[in-house]
């Protein structure tokens, strides 16, 4: 990249090509008898009391708690749907009969994009930003799973378009719309704990086959089954042969598809304490890694596959003159951290799904996942002192806020508040995927050598790492041929 904004532009040209069939499609046509209004800024808004039309872009795994919170018993409306695989797509085109179906997104958004407002895009991690970044440069707002995108340099390019294209955007990590995060968010920067230094988040997770040799790396290969458009479920991935091994859901294990146990739960667990801590971009981070043992000798890793745990080391300037930096650290594949002194197991390890634990100047604060169960800890000043009431807004709903929220900021239009917009989404997601950043560029070969750990240094505007020129391959990645 030699420059941020030359890279913006060769982006958003390259997803206006992808676009192109659609270009006739600029904004909804709607009646005019539901409209509501229209903004400041130009944005149409529809009166809350009219329903949002919308599409669904993956009809399956994850995708069915979409839709059917957005859908909310027929509040709105489901008007298309799209899958690259049709068995995915059964109950859904059952139960929308009238809505038209598709396979590739880009026929939905040429084909029935005048008659939906709002996208939500439940895919592999891979097709996220080129399906995201077409809805938004035809003015659809957007509901996109986590992590937001499969690499940092996607991430801003997100950011930057949500604004440009002046869109209602939300991240699908529905925990930022709870009440948890609020109260810790709260607790912290009320100086509950003191001036925080240190920061653990942890998960199970993979709870799919990673650190294992890919059918690819073994020269396997099964026939396409017929429900299944491999070639469109590939999309910007490099091409490789069809295997059962990749889909569904096992595809998060496999760094052309997705971005393993991080990307899957660092939004989830990592959200709270960025939110809590105002954090923005990293400074340094580092990683290990866990090895396996393959055909009676050490094979360290796989080239195409997730290692099966990790451990992250970030670094972030500190917004408290108390604090000179703040250290970070993930671990996944059921490594933990090492608990400070007075601090029992069992204060800690209560959610199966994994935690977090906040290390201030007067105290220590815990939560599981989401930060849900916020506990001050029995050690330091602040132990037995209450947690403060949340300062951002509750979300109305438990089990359909996060979708319902978004539903019902399209209805307002651009500037209604989300949880997890794109501004906020966007920063999340690069500092998530700075791990595997680390994680590449350490299990990486440079000139078929292996190199070894290294701490990276990382200037956050420019998206560079400055001390490693080799590491920065993996900023962003290269699509395949005609994507």
């Amino acid at each position: 990249m030699s420059s941020s904004k030359s890279s913006r532009r060769l982006f958003i040209k390259g997803s206006a090509l992808a676009a192109a069939a659609v270009a006739t499609s600029s904004f909804t046509l709607v009646p005019r008898h539901v409209l509501g209004g229209v903004s400041a800024n130009g944005q149409r808004i529809i009166a809350p009391s009219d329903k949002l039309n919308i599409a669904a872009i993956g009809c399956g795994g994850k995708a069915d708690v979409n839709i059917r919170q957005a859908y909310n018993k027929g509040s709105d409306n489901m008007v298309a749907l799209c899958d690259v695989d049709d068995r995915q797509a059964k109950k859904y085109r059952a139960q929308f009969s009238n809505a038209p179906y598709f396979q590739d997104y880009r026929q939905l958004l040429d084909k029935a994009g005048k008659t939906f407002d709002a996208v939500i895009i439940s895919t592999p991690d891979h097709m996220h930003a080129p399906i995201a970044m077409a809805a938004m440069q035809l003015g659809k707002h957007v509901y996109v799973e986590k992590p937001l995108t499969h690499d940092i340099y996607e991430a801003r390019m997100l950011t930057e378009a949500a604004r440009t294209y002046k869109v209602v955007t939300q991240m699908g990590n529905q925990g930022s719309s709870g009440d948890a995060t609020r109260i810790i968010e709260a607790a912290i920067q009320k100086g509950l704990i003191g001036a925080v230094h240190t920061v653990y988040c942890w998960t199970n997770r993979p709870v799919w086959p990673q650190g294992v040799r890919s059918p690819k790396d073994k020269g396997e290969s099964q026939p396409v089954p017929a429900d299944v458009n491999w070639p469109l479920w590939l999309g910007t991935a490099p091409q490789r042969d069809y295997h059962e091994a990749y889909m569904p859901t096992r595809w998060r294990g496999y760094w052309d598809f997705g971005t393993g146990a991080l990307g899957d739960m660092g939004c989830h667990f990592m959200d709270v304490p960025f939110r809590a801590l105002n954090l923005k971009y990293p400074t340094s981070v580092e990683c290990s890694v866990g090895s396996v043992y393959s055909d009676f000798f050490v094979e360290a890793f796989y080239d195409d596959v997730c290692p099966p745990s990790s451990a992250i080391h970030l670094t972030f300037p500190s917004n408290d003159r108390n604090v000179k930096e703040i250290k970070f650290s993930w671990f996944d594949g059921g490594i933990r951290p090492q608990l400070p002194d007075g601090v029992e197991y069992s204060d800690v390890f209560r959610d199966i799904d994994g935690g977090m634990l906040f290390i201030g100047s007067k105290g220590m604060l815990t939560g599981g996942l989401f930060g849900e169960n916020p506990t001050i800890l029995p050690v330091g000043k602040a132990a037995g002192k209450p947690l403060p009431a949340p300062q951002r807004p509750l979300v109305d709903g438990k089990e359909d806020g996060h979708q319902q929220q978004w539903v019902k900021a399209c209805k307002q239009g651009y500037g209604a508040y989300t949880s997890s917009s794109f501004d906020q989404a966007g920063p999340l997601t690069e500092t998530v995927l700075m791990g595997n950043l680390a994680t590449r560029s350490y299990l990486a070969r440079e000139g078929g050598k292996f190199t070894g750990r290294k701490k990276l240094l990382w200037d956050g505007d420019t998206m560079k790492v400055t001390n490693y020129d080799y590491a920065n391959q993996f900023v962003k990645r290269a699509y395949r041929a005609g994507w």
